[in-house]
């Protein structure tokens, strides 16, 4: 088929980290023992629904009117060409990595949330049902922030140590701050934007997946239905009309402290959901549970599993891929191999990774999972609410269930086969420890 086609199937995807690292290739490249390309990857969906890489567009800044900037590496042909693809295929897990631990990790769920859970200290009442709601999702956050800004994205410290961007780790998560946005971080409004979804009435959840099996799409959309179910249930039921939302001083305050001084940049754009009525306040608190629970645990449970085997997905490199003219080009073709392991990271930033992502991974052993909770009790006046809390513990039960059994479906090739992995991360529940599975209620490691 031609491209044309292709596209107009649904059958080519991108993972695109062009315009995220092109701007920082100068400075990155300018480090000793750092290299980096801005990285373009097409990917053909098969008629199995999995998704095959058929080219690498690998990009650095134009340095004169005759360099050479983008070179395109397409799958390999013989053994030169395989050795070159295995290269650019690391150099993209590395830039995998960056965009992974500093804008989806920290940005969007450990950065974006800290001004909502400072505000609701600050403006709520321990007493208010909005508190109460969300009380559990708000556990550790802080501390491990504190945590993280003392010893993992500190100047010097084991991000840029471990990752390719090195002391220019936080400017681009500063960068990609200036794109995040509020109302694209639900999850069914994230696979639109991202193209992995059409809006479809017609559909389970409003929406038509392009790639039927897409674990953290069809695991999540079961997770997020259930806590927007469980979050209209308690709005209704403290708010049956308006104008109690808009005359809730607590809760106002607490809204407007969280976008005009915790996210004080972003303040004035127009995409900011209001807080006039039930269906606002129901968003804005699933996207908050969501953004805690569940897509936390997506980005973070699976870092060692899936990144401990450092050549595997290399969060840093140090060598470019050698053109026919450069003087290493003669030792990549006498030894590729060793060319190779020298690109990766050295033994002790490998070692180092491996040690932080292992910790990273750990559920801890007195961790509470999503539809768990330690003081139920706190709604002991309201019937009502205890057993709409205990209807949703229920369904996290059988979207578990569901989950098991997709992952012994064999015709889900990604999620079930020789050399997958099944996809657990959505999984709800998880014994302590590094287990690739478990959905705590808050962000908490």
């Amino acid at each position: 088929m031609t491209v044309q086609q292709a596209l107009e199937g649904n059958k080519m995807y991108i993972v695109d980290y062009h315009d995220i690292y092109l701007p920082f290739l100068d400075k990155i490249n300018a480090l000793d023992g750092r290299k980096a390309y801005a990285t373009r990857t097409i990917f053909f969906k098969t008629s199995l629904g999995t998704l095959k890489p058929i080219a690498i567009e690998l990009s650095l800044p134009q340095a004169g009117p005759s360099s050479r900037s983008k070179r395109v590496v397409t799958a390999p042909v013989d053994a030169t060409s395989n050795w070159i693809w295995q290269l650019a295929k690391a150099h993209v897990c590395s830039n995998d990595a960056g965009v992974h631990q500093l804008a989806n990790h920290w940005l969007r769920t450990h950065a974006s949330l800290e001004p909502f859970i400072l505000a609701a200290h600050r403006q709520l009442s321990a007493m208010h049902p909005i508190f109460k709601l969300l009380d559990p999702h708000m556990r550790y956050t802080l501390e491990i922030n504190a945590l993280a800004r003392q010893n993992l994205i500190n100047a010097d410290g084991v991000i840029e140590s471990c990752f390719t961007p090195g002391k220019y780790c936080m400017e681009i998560s500063a960068a990609a701050y200036k794109n995040w946005r509020f109302d694209m971080e639900a999850l069914p409004a994230d696979l639109i934007r991202r193209g992995m979804a059409e809006p479809d009435p017609t559909k389970p959840h409003g929406l038509k997946l392009l790639i039927e099996d897409y674990p953290y799409a069809t695991d999540g959309l079961l997770i997020w239905s259930a806590i927007e179910n469980w979050v209209r249930t308690y709005v209704n039921h403290y708010y049956p009309n308006s104008s109690l939302i808009c005359n809730d001083k607590e809760l106002q305050t607490w809204y407007s402290e969280s976008i005009n001084v915790g996210h004080a940049d972003l303040r004035h754009k127009d995409w900011w959901p209001t807080l006039n009525n039930g269906e606002d306040l129901i968003s804005v608190l699933t996207t908050l549970i969501w953004l805690a629970s569940a897509q936390h645990a997506a980005l973070n449970f699976g870092q060692y599993p899936y990144g401990g085997y450092v050549p595997n997905r290399p969060p840093l490199m140090r060598r470019l891929i050698p053109e026919e003219n450069d003087p290493e080009y003669a030792n990549f073709l006498a030894d590729p191999q060793k060319y190779f392991l020298l690109a990766l990271p050295s033994l002790l930033q490998a070692t180092k990774y491996m040690a932080v992502v292992d910790t990273l991974s750990t559920h801890s052993p007195d961790e509470e999972y999503l539809g768990e909770r330690q003081q139920p009790w706190i709604w002991s006046g309201d019937t009502e609410i205890i057993e709409a809390f205990f209807e949703f513990s229920s369904e996290i039960n059988k979207i578990e269930k569901e989950i098991d059994n997709r992952n012994a479906d064999p015709s889900l090739r990604n999620r079930c086969g020789a050399g997958v992995l099944p996809y657990e991360l959505l999984a709800p529940s998880s014994d302590p420890g590094v287990t690739c599975r478990g959905v705590p209620n808050s962000v908490s490691i």
